[in-house]
């Protein structure tokens, strides 16, 4: 559900960034795009920031530089390589990471380039061991149709992902090595998408085309959304990680939300007569108020030689607590920019709580010399870390009087978000040295061309009018990626409907019960050969598969024999009939065929799995007619 905001009127502008990892070896060595826990080896590694080809630094890769952070990497033989390392020149990037990601690029109506030139973006939060991420421009010019109107795609990407983070501590990141270099595609769109559910379109549309070359990787962590989101007024905010499709316009509704708000809270400070000369560096040490408090936070630092430091935010009051998002205020920003120094702030908009009293706040307006619209934030701990926490805080609310800062922030799983750093700048990338240029040849763009996979949503429609299948069960046959599968039990002789059912109905039925990832297409296609030779019935899959689920070890023929799921022969399953019949016949001889439900169960309850259901039914309804005549 959309709120009820006028987005046109708000000039809202949305632009995604997409980035999904591709099923092929790494992009710059020939090892395997696998994660694995064995480590076999570490390393460590300090980070600088260099200049770009521009002569200029970039902001964000400077503040991670002031952290001061030691990183540690980890790795395995197998899955790692002395080019990770950084011990050792790239090699030539990987012929299919290239030829899927060329894939993409006409499927999402874009123009590949002819020669490809890879850069160097400078990165250094430890996630790169290089200090840069190795990116070049594939395709441009791209687009996406929507009922709202078309949504450009200006450049398509390939680019090696970063390493995983394992811990994080307040001077050193451990991270391991596995993922570096699993080759990403990055689509970007152009800022036209101008409504919460237009972005969950292109995302969606987007992701159709990436699946449909059947060479990305699925699961936790293989596809990052981001969104760059502004309004009339306030600021481009890049927001990392939107990892659910469905949260895509949740997330953007509340930023527009956090937006306005920020701005009102301008308007209200400019109405007050707030202004950055009066937003002063003075840091009050009010520790002495505390000596006796039964705040155990600060009693706590107190006790270990810490200090509590105030710090005065003239015009400011009710305004910190202010709430922006639902569950998060003004405070919450300024303690996001503290926590890499501090756990936590205290603002005069809270208190008193968490064990300060009332006096205690009223000693702290008093020391500070507070008016009746003045606030304070209170930080303890050692006196040089509460002093650069406090500066994190007062820089926030400088920039509070101008309104919506611009930043990265990422998403939380509440649709909110979470400052993370300064907005990226473009002076972070510059030449790689080590990759000549790629040619990309007239006749590898026309063979990619004329061997394009089907869009899913061209598939369903497809699958709906050549096997006559329901559309719902068509599009969780494609949006589950068991279309192939599909395909090749109707290959094999399997009815389109039967085929489907079982696909989607019997194994989505299993679900909440077993592991069904454990079933292998290779114990499917067996299960269905066995169907097909009149060896089991189709009741007996549910069976079968459940048991495979528990013991992947095992075939499809030893569970049904051990389960005692092979067909009866006809004599067989005459005979269990005609007992069942001779116990009930006083039932038959009174209702007739009014007794053909209560024997087909009770004929189903011995012969489910073991006889068809059809030829069952048959059976029982023949014999019936025959006793009652």
């Amino acid at each position: 559900m959309t709120m009820e905001l006028n987005y046109k009127e708000l000039g809202l502008k949305v632009g995604l960034e997409i980035h999904r990892q591709l099923d092929t070896k790494k992009l710059f060595s020939p090892v395997p795009s696998e994660l694995h826990e064995e480590v076999d080896f570490t390393f460590q590694r300090r980070l600088r920031p260099t200049m770009s080809e521009l002569g200029e630094i970039d902001q964000a890769a400077l503040e991670e530089f002031k952290k001061g952070r030691t990183y540690v990497y980890e790795g395995n033989y197998k899955f790692s390589d002395l080019v990770y390392m950084d011990e050792e020149p790239p090699h030539m990037p990987d012929e299919e990471a290239l030829r899927v990601a060329l894939q993409i690029a006409y499927l999402l109506n874009a123009t590949p380039v002819d020669e490809i030139h890879f850069m160097r973006k400078i990165v250094i939060d430890g996630s790169n061991v290089s200090g840069f991420q190795r990116t070049a421009i594939i395709a441009m010019n791209g687009k996406v149709d929507t009922p709202w109107g078309s949504v450009g795609i200006p450049t398509i990407c390939l680019e090696e992902d970063a390493a995983r983070i394992i811990e994080r501590e307040d001077s050193k990141v451990i991270y391991r090595i596995d993922r570096l270099g699993i080759p990403l595609v990055e689509i970007s769109t152009t800022p036209d998408i101008h409504h919460p559910e237009q972005a969950k379109v292109v995302a969606k549309y987007i992701g159709d085309a990436l699946r449909a070359t059947r060479k990305v990787k699925r699961g936790l962590g293989t596809i990052r959304q981001d969104l760059n989101v502004s309004i009339k007024g306030g600021a481009r905010i890049e927001i990392k990680g939107v990892q659910e499709l469905d949260m895509i316009p949740i997330i953007i509704e509340r930023e527009v939300l956090r937006q306005l708000n920020l701005l009102k809270i301008r308007d209200e400070l400019k109405k007050r007569g707030a202004n950055e000369e009066e937003l002063k560096e003075e840091f009050y040490d009010v520790t002495d108020i505390f000596e006796n408090t039964q705040s155990k936070i600060i009693a706590k630092t107190i006790k270990k030689g810490g200090k509590v430091l105030a710090l005065k935010l003239p015009k400011f009051r009710g305004l910190i607590g202010y709430e922006i998002q639902p569950g998060r205020r003004l405070g919450t920003e300024m303690a996001d920019r503290a926590k890499k120094y501090v756990r936590g702030i205290f603002h005069i908009d809270e208190l008193p709580n968490y064990g300060i009293t009332q006096e205690e706040v009223n000693a702290v307006i008093e020391r500070l010399g507070l008016g009746e619209q003045d606030a304070f934030v209170l930080v303890a701990a050692e006196e040089e870390i509460a002093k650069k926490a406090l500066r994190e805080v007062l820089q926030r609310a400088r920039e509070a009087l101008h309104g919506v800062p611009e930043e990265t922030r990422r998403a939380l799983p509440d649709g909110n978000t979470q400052y993370m750093r300064p907005l990226p700048g473009k002076a972070r990338m510059y030449p790689e040295t080590d990759i000549p240029p790629i040619l990309i040849t007239k006749e590898m763009k026309e063979e990619i061309l004329a061997n394009l996979p089907e869009l899913p949503q061209a598939k369903v429609e497809r699958y709906v009018k050549e096997f006559k299948i329901d559309k719902s069960l068509a599009k969780t046959l494609v949006d589950d990626e068991r279309d192939e599968l599909f395909e090749e039990l109707i290959e094999m002789g399997v009815k389109p409907s039967l085929a489907a059912s079982i696909l989607v109905v019997v194994l989505k039925g299993l679900k909440k019960e077993v592991p069904i990832e454990n079933i292998t297409d290779e114990h499917i296609k067996e299960a269905f050969k066995l169907y097909l030779d009149n060896k089991i019935a189709k009741e007996a899959f549910e069976e079968i598969f459940k048991e495979l689920a528990l013991h992947p070890e095992k075939t499809a023929l030893q569970v049904a024999e051990e389960k005692g799921l092979t067909l009866l022969s006809l004599e067989e399953v005459e005979k269990i009939i005609d007992e069942i019949l001779q116990q009930n016949i006083d039932v038959i001889k009174a209702k007739g065929m009014g007794a053909m439900g209560m024997i087909m169960g009770r004929a189903m309850a011995k012969l489910r799995g073991k006889a068809d259901g059809k030829l069952v039914s048959q059976l029982v309804r023949k014999k019936i007619q025959e006793l009652s005549s």
